[in-house]
């Protein structure tokens, strides 16, 4: 296995993930408009994603969106987009993804938001330093 950064010569493998994720997750899939604007945010870096590859496939990934926060006065990165195929579970991937990531985007600190049903698996992955509540903004 293989960690690697996501550029857009492996985007339709990572729209794959995408697809796959969503509907995993009972999310409708993305448009074409909504890949094409991802590609186009990845094309900017204003997104970095970050992935598995097994056998010449990619099998998993994240992504984190750098920002600027007072929690350490340092750039920090949003965690999100984290997949990893179902055969390629429970194989030690998960924590390596993520350690990967980390070290790879140049953060200093890594927030992520979730479900309730993922804090366990979040806390197990490292992220175990509770800032509050997250909310999304209802425009």
């Amino acid at each position: 296995m293989d960690f690697v950064l996501v550029k857009t010569e492996r985007f339709q493998e990572l729209l794959n993930l995408q697809i796959a994720y969503k509907t995993e997750i009972g999310e409708d899939c993305p448009s074409k408009n909504d890949f094409e604007s991802l590609k186009h945010a990845i094309e900017q870096e204003k997104i970095n994603f970050y992935g598995c590859v097994c056998g010449g496939k990619l099998v998993a990934c994240c992504s984190i969106c750098l920002t600027y926060s007072t929690f350490n006065y340092d750039t920090a990165g949003v965690f999100e987009d984290f997949y990893i195929l179902p055969a390629y579970r429970h194989k030690g991937i998960a924590r390596k993804l993520v350690m990967f990531a980390y070290a790879n985007s140049g953060v200093s600190s890594l927030s992520v938001g979730c479900a309730d049903c993922d804090i366990g698996m979040y806390n197990a992955l490292g992220f175990d330093i509770p800032l509050g509540n997250m909310l999304a903004y209802n425009c």
